[in-house]
């Protein structure tokens, strides 16, 4: 089912634009790298999402930053310190991402059990 054409307010859809901003492929393991980790510099967030480039995370970053789901910390040290962390935003969010999670794991239990 395509969600053009069963959408009547596609252009303004509130689920499309929640869905665009923790999709892709690098928000969600950002997201759950600092819920697990909390507050985290930048070459840690690095080491712990596996696959990810230099430029992807920090694309990925400013974005969800501008989104307001996660604030940047920096700090004038030599060599310069930058840390993340979750916003309250964010972490309301994670309830949410929680239930998606109860989901997915039913529907994969009903699928195995038909098989």
């Amino acid at each position: 089912m395509s969600l053009n054409h069963s959408c009547p307010c596609f252009e303004s859809c509130f689920l499309q634009k929640a869905m665009s901003t923790i999709g892709g492929k690098w928000k969600l393991p950002i997201l759950c790298s600092l819920t697990a980790n909390g507050t985290t510099r930048y070459n840690d967030l690095l080491r712990n999402i596996k696959g990810i480039s230099n430029t992807m995370l920090s694309k990925s970053l400013k974005e969800l930053e501008e989104d307001e789901l996660i604030k940047r910390f920096e700090y004038l040290e030599v060599p310069t310190r930058v840390e993340y962390a979750l916003t309250e935003k964010a972490v309301r969010l994670q309830p949410i991402l929680l239930e998606l999670i109860q989901w997915e794991i039913s529907r994969e239990a009903k699928a195995n059990c038909r098989e």
